[in-house]
């Protein structure tokens, strides 16, 4: 099977994107962002499904008219069937039906979470990129998630490790809010980290067995640390702004380094990747570098526009899925929870 052209459409969130690759290079990725959230501190379920609505056909459109190519020319269609938001899956999984319907042309249904891991095997027209060999760990930060997945082979991943509560990207985001720094928080307080200093202040850390996470407890110490701290100086997150954000982030960082550096030992595997929204952290980013030389692993620190939800990783899982002829039926219902896979 060669030239094998998939279209991929993400719409799992607040992002409406599609892509198209081609023998998993990369030909384009179109995303339309939602300002409309900031001002509401979060995303709104609603407001993002009716923006997916306005956005779809547009981004659809970008995406093959950059590609070069028309929905003729396509061999497949990749969608996101979940984890996500249900309203948000449901316009990007029903645009998929109707133009797979009406080109005759089979989809192929992905899980969100196995898209941001896979995106390591797509490669840009300009050059190949790094790819990791199976087996390797994959740790998956986001806003919803924090894992540690052993990937044995494309399909084949097993989450060795997950938060039992909250997870770092919403670490990042309330701890941002209570600051009044703005949506989303991740962002911001990496960027004045770069700022502060990292071991200014100091934040209990959880003691969770295995290799599983936790931050519910960070957070709310934080939250207690600065009820304390504003009593005494109402000024307090104005004059340390810098500070707090870079010994929060350094907290964070080192939990989900510690459990990655336990899971390396405990499977024995020297191949190490990281994924997801909070892989664009600059600090996360520069702990594996540092750690992945100091232990001799093979590190792979995905590009940017490959951390946030887009459609480049769906439809690199969905030409995967193509060669393998798992096809998805028009039946399809999108699924909310990653549990329901």
């Amino acid at each position: 099977m060669d030239d094998i052209t998939i279209l991929g459409i993400e719409s799992s969130c607040d992002d409406t994107s599609a892509a198209v690759i081609r023998d998993g290079i990369m030909l384009s990725n179109v995303i339309a962002s939602q300002d409309v959230h900031r001002k509401y501190g979060g995303v709104v379920p609603e407001l993002a499904s009716r923006a997916h609505q306005q956005n779809i056909v547009p981004v659809v459109d970008t995406a093959l008219k950059e590609a070069g190519i028309t929905a003729e020319q396509l061999d497949g269609i990749a969608y996101t069937r979940g984890p996500g938001l249900l309203g948000s899956l449901l316009v990007g999984v029903s645009f998929a039906k109707g133009l797979a319907l009406a080109h005759d042309i089979p989809m192929m249904e992905v899980n969100h979470l196995q898209g941001h891991i896979l995106s390591h095997f797509i490669d840009l027209p300009e050059r190949k990129l790094p790819h990791p060999t199976f087996p390797f760990l994959c740790l998956l930060v986001s806003g919803g998630h924090s894992q540690i997945v052993l990937v044995k082979d494309y399909l084949d991943m097993e989450i060795v490790g997950t938060t039992i509560d909250d997870a770092a990207g919403e670490a990042f985001d309330k701890c941002a809010k209570v600051m009044g720094l703005g949506y989303p928080g991740g962002p911001i307080i990496d960027k004045l980290a770069k700022e502060g200093d990292p071991k200014k202040f100091k934040f209990a850390k959880p003691s969770v067995d295995g290799l599983d996470y936790s931050f519910s407890g960070l957070k709310t110490s934080f939250l207690y640390f600065l009820r304390d701290e504003i009593a005494e100086n109402p000024n307090f997150i104005e004059e340390n702004k810098a500070d707090l954000c870079a010994s929060l982030q350094h907290t964070i960082i080192d939990i989900l380094m510690q459990k990655l550096i336990k899971a390396t030992k405990q499977f024995e595997i020297k191949e190490v990747a990281i994924a997801g929204g909070v892989s664009a952290n600059s600090g996360l980013r520069t702990a594996v570098a540092e750690e992945g030389i100091k232990r001799g692993w093979n590190t792979y620190i995905p590009e940017f526009k490959f951390t946030t939800d887009n459609a480049g990783m769906i439809a690199m899982v969905g030409l995967i899925k193509y060669k393998r002829g798992e096809f998805s039926s028009l039946d399809v219902c999108p699924i909310a929870r990653s549990a329901e896979f």
